[in-house]
């Protein structure tokens, strides 16, 4: 409790001498739970990073908490009749934060960029687009290999935000220049992102703070305290130990929501020296894990039973969960076997998780649990930044990581399964998986993409790349003086019409 104690001291002390901008009453002050990674997005992938993007960048398209897209920098669109392309009416009135325009040819040129920059996580996303091209300024034509039911969604997302011409040629994470409501101050690594209001922006009079101080505190107690203390003014993913707590506080509000994205245990399959280990190489060692994992009973030891147990990558009542693959039940016998079947009685792999408490936790009870069955798990930890790092240059053997999901079921899949797949760290390959994933982007009308899905679903479940734990309900603490805050299930906090009363 000493340690705790100074902990929280610590921390609360170390805001209250940051600048007096932290301060002032026209500062939002959030608590993130991970310091983004690069401020690029097209070379982006954390969540966090998309909620710093949600002030910084505008997009080309929005959804609405319903799911139901809406017009941002786009202000309407059509297909073909042959679904070939893709149509783009623009607004006039955009600026980037430089002062440059906001035109077609701005758009054209962050496309292509997205489309062919070395390492660029948006070219799965945009693999359908052959060219783009801009007739005149306020309208952008996609011209597309073959039609594609997942464009528009990827728009509303890092594929869709626009940067200004000017900067590209620079060192974008350094500075980013947007055109979203506020414009990049500064950065302090493992620390805060500042941003301050864009008064040119087109829809200026809808934000109501002259700045925006994000603040990564990996720390849930800490956060939670600084909250208290008014040294922020919300944060976002509530650990769900706190939930309880934090309803009984008059002086906050939680606010939560299922969101769209899974969370689980990615497997190095295919990725280096570090894939070559029995996880890695056998599926029927990668299928002993996933029977020997209690999912129920992990959501109620580490979650208090908030989060749902799932072993697909869509959210629960999703159209796309299929029936025939419900979520095992834990059999530890049959793990057991498998593991004799593979000539593994005994096997030792290493997790990878992000070094903060509640993921600390999970990795403890999965060793557990794993051990039972003759799995020996070591925990390695670091901050996250550096495990998706790692992940991506293939120096993992499983990582403990999820995925904040898309309102379009290939955003969940696609890029984490097939060939090549944009954040497909394992390298897993399955040219079926690769076939039945392209042909479901090409089609629109739901139940013809279900049987698509469902088919690769079997394979996967199979395989096991990816081990689907539970689906992650976002739950958001604010100062019961925050009014306007409107949650949405992508986990985002879009920062319009938010004021302290």
């Amino acid at each position: 409790m000493k340690l705790l104690k100074v902990a929280v001291s610590a921390a609360a002390l170390a805001l209250a001498t940051l600048p007096a901008l932290a301060q002032t009453p026209s500062t939002l002050r959030i608590g993130l739970q991970e310091d983004p990674d690069m401020l690029d997005p097209h070379k982006a992938r954390t969540f966090v990073g998309r909620i710093v993007f949600m002030g910084l960048c505008d997009r080309l398209v929005d959804i609405t908490p319903e799911l139901k897209l809406v017009p941002r920098l786009a202000t309407e669109w059509n297909f073909s009749a042959d679904g070939l392309t893709l149509t783009m009416k623009l607004r006039s009135d955009a600026k980037f934060h430089d002062g440059e325009p906001f035109n077609a040819e701005a758009a054209k040129a962050n496309l292509e960029r997205a489309m062919t920059l070395p390492d660029s996580l948006r070219k799965s996303e945009l693999a359908s687009v052959d060219k783009v091209e801009a007739p005149d300024a306020t309208t952008l034509l996609l011209k597309l290999k073959r039609p594609d039911a997942t464009l528009l969604s990827q728009l509303t997302d890092r594929a869709g935000m626009m940067l200004s011409p000017k900067s590209l040629s620079g060192d974008v994470t350094a500075k980013p220049v947007c055109s979203g409501p506020y414009k990049f101050v500064e950065r302090v690594q493992n620390d805060r992102i500042v941003l301050e209001k864009f008064r040119e922006h087109w829809e200026a009079d809808k934000y109501n703070f002259d700045r925006i101080l994000y603040r990564s505190i990996p720390d849930t107690t800490v956060r939670l305290a600084n909250l208290r203390s008014g040294e922020l003014d919300m944060l976002e993913r509530l650990a769900p130990t706190d939930v309880k707590s934090a309803q009984s506080d008059k002086s906050l509000k939680v606010m939560s929501m299922a969101n769209l994205g899974y969370q689980g245990i990615t497997i190095n399959t295919n990725n280096g020296e570090a894939a070559k280990q029995p996880m890695g190489q056998d599926k029927r060692v990668r299928q002993a894990l996933s029977l020997a994992i209690d999912r129920k009973v992990l959501s109620q030891v580490v979650f208090e039973g908030l989060y749902e147990p799932m072993n697909q990558p869509f959210n629960p009542g999703n159209f796309y969960i299929s029936a025939d693959l419900p979520v095992p039940a834990r059999d530890v016998a049959k793990a057991k076997a498998l593991l004799k079947e593979a000539g593994q009685p005994k096997v030792s792999a290493e997790l990878f998780v992000t070094n903060n408490p509640v993921d600390a936790q999970l990795g403890q009870v999965i060793q557990a649990m794993a051990q039972e069955a003759g799995i020996d798990i070591q925990i390695r930890s670091t901050e996250f930044a550096s495990q998706l790092r790692d992940q991506q240059q293939g120096k993992f053997q499983m990582s403990r990581i999820g995925w904040s999901g898309r309102i379009d079921p290939d955003g969940n899949i696609h890029p984490f399964v097939t060939t090549g797949g944009g954040q497909n760290d394992g390298k897993y390959s399955n040219p079926e998986v690769d076939r039945l994933l392209n042909q479901a982007r090409t089609v629109y009308e739901p139940a013809e993409r279900k049987k698509l899905y469902d088919a690769a679903q079997k394979i996967l479940q199979d395989d096991l790349p990816i081990i689907y734990l539970y689906n992650q309900t976002v739950f958001f603490a604010l100062r019961s003086n925050l009014q306007g805050f409107v949650i949405n299930p992508d986990g985002m906090i879009r920062l319009a019409g938010l004021k302290r009363s």
